[in-house]
């Protein structure tokens, strides 16, 4: 199969998509947080289409992604909690965890058989061609199970080409780190996945706490121990590199320990979490190469946005 790639510049091309999906093919389509690997989630043959392309475990859910509140509504029953986090932060990078609607045009697979589903409301060209479409689609990220998110159409082409029929290239995703999941449980919302909204923004906008789930159970897509992986070991909280190592900086770093490393990606010269969170897939992607053996990265404040980085990371260096 040849992969084509669509440049995503205009309403034709927006068009072109949405009949491409209406057709039942697999298309990555850009976010503002990563770029996903999209299907009609109403076509249970499309849907099984991403966990073959992906080799994903049919235990992991997808993402669901609507144009908004009144489309969310076909496919969950969001209570008063779960409309006041949609007014808040759709259309966004916050995903909610929401009971399943009885009788929802949502083939199985997508919520793997769980009593829930997943909703995101997205910015930009994905609204739009799901305006076009009429109906949700899947979409997890357009990368082979468990390597590293992408964040542009030539990291989707690194390990789904000929996977797939297109990809939908926009240009680099904005936030550059996936969703922050969360379930609203009337008096709390539990944190699920960190992401690209922070809980104290998530505490802000709701007036109540934010919880973080136990992990010890998978009830939302990317909850996963090892995922975000490139071929080498990642070596976390290295306050400077080894000889020979491949070293991912936050913050300054002396000329002695530049040296040291065989090469260095600065994910932000003045400690900046956004600009970091930007540029992280983006990091782990250039050294995800069968000839690096070896990544450190420095540490990174655990607050804001850092609770997200972290996570990503976390997994990253996870026993696989």
């Amino acid at each position: 199969m040849e992969t084509r790639t669509i440049p995503l510049l205009g309403e034709a091309a927006e068009r072109d998509v949405a009949d491409r999906l209406a057709r039942g093919e697999l298309v990555a389509v850009p976010t503002e947080t990563v770029y996903g690997l999209a299907a009609d989630a109403s076509n249970g043959e499309a849907v099984a289409r991403i966990f073959e392309a992906k080799g994903r475990p049919r235990f992991n859910p997808l993402i669901a992604h609507v144009t908004g509140r009144s489309m969310a509504e076909r496919y969950a029953v969001p209570d008063a909690l779960a409309h006041r986090l949609m007014d808040a932060f759709w259309p966004g990078p916050l995903t909610i965890v929401l009971p399943l609607r009885p009788g929802a045009p949502l083939h199985p697979l997508v919520t793997a058989d769980l009593p829930t589903v997943a909703l995101r409301s997205p910015q930009g060209g994905l609204s739009r061609i799901l305006a076009f479409l009429g109906r949700a689609v899947a979409a997890p990220s357009a990368n082979r199970s468990g390597r590293v998110s992408p964040t542009s159409a030539a990291h989707v082409l690194r390990t789904l080409d000929g996977r797939i029929e297109a990809v939908a290239d926009a240009g680099t995703a904005a936030h550059g780190i996936e969703s922050t999941i969360v379930q609203p449980r009337g008096d709390h919302v539990v944190l699920l996945r960190p992401g690209a909204v922070t809980a104290a923004e998530i505490e802000a906008a709701t007036g109540l706490a934010v919880r973080r789930h136990d992990g010890h159970t998978i009830v939302a897509p990317g909850q996963m121990r090892s995922h975000y992986a490139p071929h080498g070991r990642v070596r976390l909280d290295a306050p400077e590199p080894a000889p020979g190592e491949h070293f991912i900086a936050f913050g300054p770093l002396s000329e002695a320990a530049t040296a040291r490393a065989t090469a260095v990606f600065q994910l932000s010269e003045t400690g900046d979490l956004r600009e970091a969170a930007s540029r992280l897939f983006d990091a782990l992607s250039t050294f995800d190469a069968p000839e690096i053996e070896r990544i450190a990265v420095a540490p990174i404040p655990r607050e804001g946005l850092g609770e997200a980085i972290n996570d990503r990371l976390s997994r990253a260096a996870a026993d696989r």
